[in-house]
């Protein structure tokens, strides 16, 4: 049995989840003064987010040193520190991966960028413009051509993110001796696996054609999911991956379920899983950014989808937020349900079969920001997109787009208690804090026995005790059901329901089984009624 498939995942975005010394920014230090919340919560594996030296042009999602802790969090004795610890809670850790691209502070690319005769100048994709332009039509995830003209050469670098986060050339054999360096210099230190960034992305497609059809979705085979892909994981695989007890999960761009299986079925496993995203879809058209109302049904079936696909196949991922999502309870249910949201949210998502992520605030319910004007967003893509959505939309309806898409509404400090900035920095935040941390936060949630928190400590303790969570099928009732969502899972002669009603009015439904063979373990209300009471959340253990 592989460890990662009883994992419970902690996402720490450090920059806003403690902070230790009072410069308003969350550190390594801080992160180790909360791990025993973390152990009491019931995790038993962090995700950092990155905490590389970097020059924070994307949140350290642009590394200028792979092998160094930025200033800002501490140092690397800290981070031995923070390990050391966490191993002794019985907590491993996952760092964040970014080999797509570098910052454009690398010392490879400052080298790279000044002459074509530089030996870093192969490490990432130059090109020659075509007819006084960009050579392709290639566009970025942050809006905008996917190539700068840097002068020094009379050339064009690739760039799908940031124009500050140049794209490495995985073709360079060079470049894939450097990630397995990397790679190797942290998990000989005790890291217990990586969370791939946009890992899909590595491979381009020889002669760098032109995409066709919409923008980015144009680039299947291309660039997502590129013609070597399976080569350099497979490399990796050999190189690295497979002489360490470790896990891998990759995010991957547009991927869908039958390509998932490709880098992650078990016996290939390039991939110990991959995080998909077509569930977040349920409220927006491919992109946050172009929004339309929640449908339950556009949350269930990709779901369902890949619970079957990967059922006795591989394995899945749980998540409703990360750092590049808004808040879960602002987009699936009403805020003046919040609580009952957020319960039933956490009984929906983590009671199915894959490796649950929490996201750090999401366990107390934390919503998204309250910000009013766009000088108080810190995001890049919020600020990109900003620009872009201003051509087209008025200040007022832009600004409606970006309080409901920016990714700083997940990454707005942590609410630790009714204290200054909800208890997290004695200086000012690096971001402004949410106001509603008076009514949100751990103190509150930990002495109050009907919080989001202690329900989150239930659930979490249900998973571990029983193996049905974990290991048993997946079968959905009533797929159709834009109101209610109930699936059932069977393991070894146990029989588990998992029954949610996703609006803010009592539902009626047939529970199709007799509900006086099961045992129910955990609910969301006090009361136990035939009826489903608004965003009820209910699950029942039986012997069959």
């Amino acid at each position: 049995m592989r460890w990662y498939k009883e994992a419970i995942v902690y996402q720490i975005y450090p920059r806003s989840f403690y902070d230790s010394n009072g410069d308003g920014i969350g550190d390594i230090r801080g992160i180790i003064q909360k791990l025993d919340y973390l152990k009491d919560l019931g995790v038993n594996a962090v995700w950092l987010s990155p905490i590389y030296d970097s020059p924070l042009d994307d949140m350290g999602y642009d590394i200028s040193n792979y092998y160094d802790v930025h200033k800002d969090y501490g140092t690397l004795e800290d981070f031995k520190e923070m390990l050391d610890e966490m191993h002794k809670r019985g907590i491993r850790l996952i760092m964040d991966l970014v080999v797509n691209h570098t910052s454009d502070e690398h010392p490879w690319f400052l080298d790279a960028k000044k002459s074509v005769n530089s030996p870093y100048h192969d490490y990432y994709i130059f090109r020659k413009g075509k007819n006084g332009r960009a050579p392709n039509n290639w566009r970025s995830f942050f809006g905008g051509s996917a190539w700068e003209y840097n002068e020094a050469t009379d050339e064009y670098y690739l760039h799908l993110f940031s124009r500050r986060q140049p794209d490495l050339n995985w073709e360079n054999p060079k470049v894939r001796a450097e990630v397995k360096k990397i790679l190797k210099f942290w998990l000989d230190l005790g890291v217990d696996g990586f969370r791939c960034d946009v890992i899909n992305l590595l491979s381009k497609k020889e002669g760098l054609p032109n995409t066709r059809g919409l923008p980015i979705l144009g680039a299947k085979g291309i660039y997502i999911d590129g013609p070597k892909m399976h080569d350099y994981l497979q490399e990796l695989k050999r190189d690295v991956f497979s002489k360490y007890d470790m896990f891998t999960v990759g995010e991957c761009v547009l991927i869908d379920l039958k390509t998932a299986l490709g880098y992650i079925k078990e016996g290939i496993d390039e991939l110990n899983t991959v995080f998909h995203f077509e569930h977040m879809n349920a409220d927006c058209f491919y992109s946050k950014w172009i929004p339309r109302k929640f449908k339950l049904r556009r949350l269930k079936k990709p779901l369902s989808k890949w619970q079957y696909g990967l059922q006795g196949k591989a394995w899945n991922t749980l998540f409703l937020e990360n750092h590049d999502q808004p808040r879960s309870v602002n987009r699936y249910g009403k805020l003046e349900n919040r609580v009952e949201v957020a319960k039933m949210l956490a009984t929906y998502i983590f009671s199915q079969r894959g490796i649950p992520f929490i996201y750090q605030g999401q366990e107390i319910g934390m919503t998204n920001a309250h910000y009013t004007k766009i000088e108080q967003y810190k995001d890049v893509e919020t600020l990109n997109m900003y620009k872009t959505l201003r051509k087209f939309l008025s200040e007022k309806r832009a600004m409606r787009l970006v309080q409901k898409a920016s990714r700083d509404n997940s990454r707005t400090p942590m609410q630790w208690n009714r204290g200054k900035n909800a208890g997290f920095s004695t200086g000012e935040p690096w971001l402004e804090v949410n106001p509603n941390y008076l009514e949100i936060n751990v103190e509150d949630s930990l002495g109050d026995e009907n919080s989001i928190l202690n329900y989150y400590k239930k659930l979490l303790s249900l998973r571990k005790k029983h193996s049905i969570f974990v290991y048993g099928d997946y079968r959905e009732h009533y797929p159709r059901s834009n109101k209610l969502a109930y699936y059932e899972r069977n393991y070894k002669g146990k029989k588990l329901l998992v029954i949610c009603n996703f609006t803010a009015k009592e539902l009626e439904f047939d529970p199709i089984y007799n509900l006086s063979r099961f045992k129910l373990i955990l609910n969301n209300y006090s009361q136990d009624k035939k009826q489903l009471m608004p965003y009820q959340a209910k699950i029942y253990l039986g012997d069959f």
